[in-house]
């Protein structure tokens, strides 16, 4: 009998993850899909945002596709209806999505897996972000996080102004590592979400560590190219003893990282209200039609907001979040 769909396929290899605030099964007849997962996945600290995590399951098919034509895979794209929420790269590489039964196919071809980088960061979080996010109605957001003592700051701003570079001296400062680029916060709570597994540098930042054995142990991580065609040192946080968040912090201060320069001037500098939801709306231009981003902005205007000029040395602007932090602690 015929089975035009494939889904009669047996899927023998299943992996159980908990990932923002879910556990996650996937599900797959790949082994190669699975240590993709692992790749992505393995060894991060269990986190709760509730009582009972969801279950969320996610298919992983391999399947076979012709070579791009470029040097790279094509972009992702999104669509949505009908419950469904789509992210395409080709017809053999794709996620399927449904919220409603917290459900999901990602279909990944072995060319795709010739860039490991982009099937893991483009297809499979695109999957994972998208499905964990909405079955929580957490808000996402393109931002990093930084926490002390369960307060965090949440860190926005454009790209290329410096906040991986930011988050790295801020753990050289006794902050917490919650998350880079993405950053996943309940409306309600205000509690952010992450998943800390990768911080991303560039070449030139490496001058500012002054620990010469750590700059090596940087060099010494995988290379990724961006879209932009920039390359990044990409470095597991799950290695080498850096601080991660043990909990998703409850968000105390919200921090627009500029380009700026301080020019002798304090480091920090407050914003107002209609100048904190106008600086977060311009951050997201992604973000603009998930559920519950109108009730977050209410929330996050009543939050401290500033504006981190640059010093002289990242490490300056790592003391000024740290001191924030502290300050907002002894307030509570």
């Amino acid at each position: 009998m015929q089975d035009p769909f494939d889904e009669r396929r047996i899927a023998t290899l299943r992996k159980r993850v908990s990932l923002l605030g879910a556990v996650f099964e996937f599900e797959s007849g790949s082994a190669r899909l699975l240590r993709l997962v692992d790749q992505a996945y393995k060894g991060l600290a269990v986190q709760h945002l509730s009582r009972t995590a969801p279950r969320l399951k996610l298919r992983l098919q391999l399947t076979d596709g012709g070579r791009f034509a470029a040097s790279e895979p094509p972009p992702l794209h999104t669509h949505g209806g009908a419950g469904l929420l789509l992210g395409t790269i080709d017809a053999a590489n794709f996620a399927a999505l449904c919220p409603a039964t917290r459900t999901g196919l990602v279909a990944c071809s072995r060319e795709l897996l010739r860039f490991p980088y982009h099937a893991r960061y483009e297809l499979l979080e695109f999957a994972v972000f998208t499905l964990g996010s909405r079955a929580q109605g957490l808000v996402p957001l393109h931002a990093g996080c930084v926490a002390l003592q369960g307060r965090g700051a949440l860190l926005i701003g454009d790209s290329g102004a410096g906040k991986s570079t930011l988050a790295l001296h801020c753990l050289l400062a006794g902050l917490d590592f919650v998350a880079e680029d993405a950053v996943f916060v309940s409306p309600k709570t205000l509690r952010a979400e992450g998943v800390a597994n990768f911080l991303h540098l560039r070449e030139d930042s490496l001058r500012f560590i002054d620990s010469q054995a750590m700059a090596t142990r940087i060099r010494r991580s995988p290379v990724i190219r961006r879209r932009s065609g920039e390359a990044k040192f990409e470095i597991d946080m799950r290695r080498g003893g850096y601080r991660l968040a043990a909990a998703p912090p409850v968000l105390a201060a919200l921090v627009l990282v500029s380009k700026k320069p301080a020019r002798g001037g304090a480091l920090l500098r407050p914003l107002s209200a209609a100048q904190t939801l106008a600086k977060l709306a311009a951050s997201q231009p992604y973000a603009a039609g998930p559920p519950g981003l109108r009730a977050l902005a209410r929330q996050a205007a009543h939050l401290p907001a500033f504006e981190l000029r640059r010093g002289v040395h990242p490490a300056q602007s790592a003391r000024a979040l740290r001191k924030l932090l502290e300050w907002g602690q002894a307030l509570a």
